[in-house]
């Protein structure tokens, strides 16, 4: 199906890896082994500047995505999830800026650099969004057929016939289990979860090496959401693509992803292979949002994260969840705690396993 993908689309940029030292590179691939990276993000730190001080949306963030895998990106509401996957797609709205880092895509193309044109032929391309409201991402007096059909003519060289570009259509909905039909109807024709399936297919229309998916389920019904979690495995599967998965619902992700990376307040806390997160978890607020989610198996009180997020403009000394940390200890408010890995393929930002430095 991969080969269909391709016809008439040329051939994505997806140059080797920029070489690494062991020092840069955070964790392996999922596998155990080297792979290679699709994107790598390097200390990006985005902010919201204000009159009395900045914002620090996201600070120092670094993670690799590789190819063919799920990365699930999780955190509590306005921990800075959705800030990075706009900063990855370069879409951050005035006044957020990034303030440094670099977002390498395919080991040699610094997002944080680009511009104009550039910054546009790498859009959906190589690089694709599925956005969280997909209600309000569609233009409502645009057939479904005619907004698709808009990316591919706009992206691909030579430019594809009216009948290659609704072959094209017809394929990506076969992908994504829509019916043919879809192909002349308007969005508000369309249910939710059909809606969201077209934004599915309009992200791969050009067989990006990344897709963001930003909470592409919050706003579905159970059913439907197991049914678009599940297009979105099988396009990860069928076609190789790489996946940034943003949500909050731990037992979703933990069926889809291969490795899952925890924020907080801006900061990564954990990142690790999803089944090491749920059976080990090491980071204080990783447990808590573990023990905050029922289960069927055990009878047990859920366990809430007291107390509030600090004020982004004013960022405590030390460890940004010591006030909300059940075990914190006086380095805590003093020292922050760098992302470090203490197990092969799990990295933890927490003061608990200085020893395993």
């Amino acid at each position: 199906m991969s080969e269909e993908l391709n016809q008439g689309l040329g051939t994505a940029n997806r140059a080797g890896n920029r070489e690494q030292t062991a020092a840069e590179r955070p964790p392996v691939s999922p596998n155990g082994l080297d792979k290679e990276v699709v994107l790598a993000i390097r200390n990006l730190s985005v902010v919201y500047p204000t009159r009395e001080a900045s914002i620090v949306a996201v600070n120092d963030v670094s993670f690799n995505i590789f190819k063919g895998e799920l990365l699930g990106l999780i955190g509590e509401s306005g921990c800075g999830k959705t800030t990075t996957a706009m900063a990855i797609l370069r879409l951050l709205q005035p006044p957020g800026m990034i303030a440094g880092g670099e977002i390498i895509l395919a080991g040699k193309t610094d997002l944080v650099k680009l511009e104009g044109a550039q910054l546009q032929a790498v859009r959906w391309r190589d690089v694709a969004l599925i956005p969280q409201g997909a209600m309000n991402s569609l233009n409502p007096v645009m057939r479904v057929h005619e907004q698709i059909g808009d990316a591919i003519d706009a992206h691909v060289t030579p430019r594809m016939s009216r009948d290659e570009i609704k072959q094209r259509i017809l394929t990506l909905f076969g992908l994504v289990g829509l019916p043919a039909r879809t192909f002349d109807l308007y969005p508000h024709e369309l249910s939710g979860g059909m809606k969201q399936r077209v934004c599915i297919a309009m992200a791969i229309a050009l067989n990006p090496a990344l897709v963001v998916a930003d909470e592409p389920t919050s706003a579905l019904d159970v059913i439907v959401q197991r049914i678009v979690a599940q297009n979105l495995l099988d396009i990860k599967n069928r076609l190789g693509v790489s996946i940034l998965l943003i949500g909050h619902d731990m037992g979703l992700m933990a069926q889809l992803a291969d490795r899952m990376a925890v924020m907080y307040a801006g900061n990564m806390v954990e990142i690790a292979p999803a089944r090491t997160i749920l059976t080990e978890p090491l980071h204080p607020y990783t447990q808590l949002l573990i023990e905050a989610v029922p289960t069927i198996k055990t009878r047990k009180p859920l366990k809430l994260t007291e107390g509030l997020t600090h004020d982004l403009r004013y960022p405590p000394p030390g460890c940004i969840f010591q006030s909300r940390c059940p075990l914190v200890m006086e380095v805590c408010r003093r020292v922050r705690p760098p992302l470090k890995e203490t197990k092969p393929q799990h990295q933890v930002a927490c003061h608990l396993y200085d020893a395993l430095q």
